[in-house]
């Protein structure tokens, strides 16, 4: 029966609330024709008015499976559950005589309820109060027209409309509740999505403060390290590759750096091409960003000299690291993204271009938080385009030969050998 009246094209609540609607009818349907058997059973004509309920009820919903037009089925069955059973009250003789029928008429404002909307239910409950009560005081006025029936009967049927109609409207809000229930179930999930898909590309402290406020979020930080990581002649490399390899390499490349990143609790900030950038102090500081981004470079390069499938690519990378003051926050209203801006950035994108192929190049801010623990080889006064002359370093590993970059690493292939082999 939930089929009846189902469109293809209906959502999965259309699709529900149609199914409640026909069902809750269906159960009403044998209810009407036991109630009109019974009263002409014992002579009352009143009988003939659950008879004609039923024929309505059942015509309309033969009409709703060809035209599936929901509005309309449930107008007609309030409108119909509604009139009958209160008005049978006035020849039946008012509320104790009616055996109370007339509170059958309550399922048309709590249809309003489950299958509109509260104003509609608001409606329907005010003129529902107005049948029930005026149907019963007409009938202690004018009725009973026909003989009274026996008072066993009228007390049995007073037990059978509470006992009957109570279990309709519960089964009625139970269905109701068990698919909102399902239905909020849903919805959860779907938040827990939206939300993943905010903090793939959001930190989290950030995510929040921008579902708490409708302002621009900058923040000032006065220590901060960056670092811009970028694949050493990678376009030529890639031309060679289909674009499904390219994406490909460049995916799984990237996913273990944003797995370094986030074992070092540090905030990758976006990829442009085939260059990396992370940062770390930021959007949480912390008094050993330059310590964390240099072990993370270090495990970068380490990487791309590993003998698993990076470092089988036989790809160099190409590492810059900068500290200082930064300013971050959300640009846009569409595809949000956290960004960086200031010298400090700009300045590590220079160490970055103006570095060596499987270096890690640093400035003087972050040489001077690193000496004390890793080993730096100068390289001297550079020419940098913008800033003119710069001091730079290069980031060996940390001292005492725990771990180093440079040193001691074999390299399985370059890229030239590479491309020979193609």
């Amino acid at each position: 029966m939930a089929l009846v009246g189902a469109d293809p094209n209906d959502n999965e609540d259309l699709r529900a609330r149609k199914a409640l609607l026909v069902l809750i009818s269906v159960l009403i349907l044998p209810v009407s024709a036991l109630w009109g058997a019974l009263y002409l059973a014992l002579g009352s004509p009143v009988g003939v008015v659950p008879l004609v309920y039923f024929g309505v009820l059942l015509g309309a919903i033969a009409v709703f499976s060809r035209t599936r037009d929901f509005p309309r089925l449930l107008l007609v069955s309030q409108i119909a559950i509604l009139l009958a059973p209160t008005l049978s009250m006035i020849p039946l003789g008012g509320f104790v005589d009616s055996g109370g029928v007339g509170l059958w008429g309550i399922l048309a404002p709590l249809g309003a309820l489950v299958f509109s909307e509260v104003r509609s239910a608001a409606r329907w409950y005010v003129a529902w109060l107005v049948v029930f009560l005026g149907s019963g005081i007409a009938g202690e006025v004018v009725g009973p027209i026909w003989p009274a029936l026996p008072g066993w009967f009228t007390s049995t049927m007073l037990a059978l409309n509470i006992a009957v109609g109570g279990t309709i409207v519960f089964t009625l809000l139970a269905v109701f509740a068990s698919q909102r229930s399902d239905a909020l179930a849903a919805l959860r999930v779907e938040q827990e999505k939206a939300e993943d898909l905010l903090l793939n590309i959001l930190p989290r402290s950030i995510a929040d403060r921008l579902k708490a406020q409708t302002g621009p979020i900058a923040d000032q930080f006065e220590s901060a390290s960056i670092l811009f990581a970028d694949v050493v002649d990678f376009t030529p490399w890639s031309e060679r590759l289909a674009p499904s390899e390219v994406v490909g390499y460049l995916d799984h490349l990237f996913s273990h750096f944003d797995a370094l990143a986030e074992r070092y609790e540090l905030e990758k900030i976006k990829t442009i091409g085939d260059c990396y950038m992370v940062a770390a102090g930021v959007p949480t500081p912390r008094t050993d960003h330059a310590r964390a981004l240099a072990l993370m470079a270090l495990d970068m390069l380490e990487a791309m000299r590993s003998n698993d499938e990076l470092g089988h690519l036989g790809l160099e990378l190409r590492a810059g690291i900068n500290s200082g003051p930064v300013v971050a926050g959300v640009i846009g209203r569409k595809r949000f993204l956290y960004d960086l801006w200031g010298d400090v950035v700009n300045t590590a994108s220079r160490m970055e271009s103006y570095g060596a192929p499987g270096r890690i190049q640093i400035t003087r801010p972050t040489y001077e938080l690193l000496a004390d623990e890793f080993e730096c080889e100068p390289r001297g006064t550079i020419t940098v385009k913008g800033k003119g002359e710069v001091e730079a370093w290069y980031l060996i590993g940390l001292r005492g030969g725990r771990r180093s970059a440079v040193k001691d690493r074999p390299r399985l292939s370059t890229l030239a050998d590479r491309g020979r082999r193609s």
